[in-house]
């Protein structure tokens, strides 16, 4: 039984787009980013994205997401000083629950050399009961649902 690889996006599959320098921490033995990097760009980028849009307030806010997924594919290697651009676009959008999809394009490449996805349950920052995404949000994340 052969699997079938997909073929990685490319920018024109996403909707928004946030950037994010890598560091030099980034690399690992092998001279490469190292995986679990991929983790922390696919968050920042989706958090550092609705901060920018006035729509998520980190430290105030009534409601947070927490992750509850993740998953990654990765097609090509990317490297400090690379410029990551990541291209953000929403699956699913629930009641209480995102599926965000992640595309990671290293400099001016128009192939993802990673794509990923990760669900938050937006919750009640006091309680940590899912709560029904506010009206606020809701109306920014429509903006990119494909």
């Amino acid at each position: 039984m052969t699997m079938t690889r997909p073929e990685p996006g490319r920018r024109a599959d996403y909707r928004a787009f946030y950037e994010i320098a890598t560091r030099w921490l980034d690399n690992d033995i092998y001279g490469h980013m190292n995986n679990v990097v991929h983790y922390g760009l696919f968050d920042t980028a989706v958090n550092g994205w609705l901060i920018k849009q006035g729509a998520l307030d980190i430290h105030g806010g009534k409601q947070i997401g927490l992750v509850v997924e993740t998953g990654c594919r990765y097609f090509a290697e990317m490297a400090y000083p690379d410029l990551v651009t990541a291209g953000i676009r929403v699956a699913k959008l629930g009641n209480t629950s995102v599926r965000y999809e992640v595309g990671l394009f290293r400099n001016d490449d128009d192939v993802a050399a990673a794509e990923g996805f990760f669900i938050h349950v937006y919750v009640d920052r006091e309680t940590r009961k899912p709560a029904p995404l506010n009206s606020g949000l809701r109306g920014v994340l429509e903006t990119i649902v494909m």
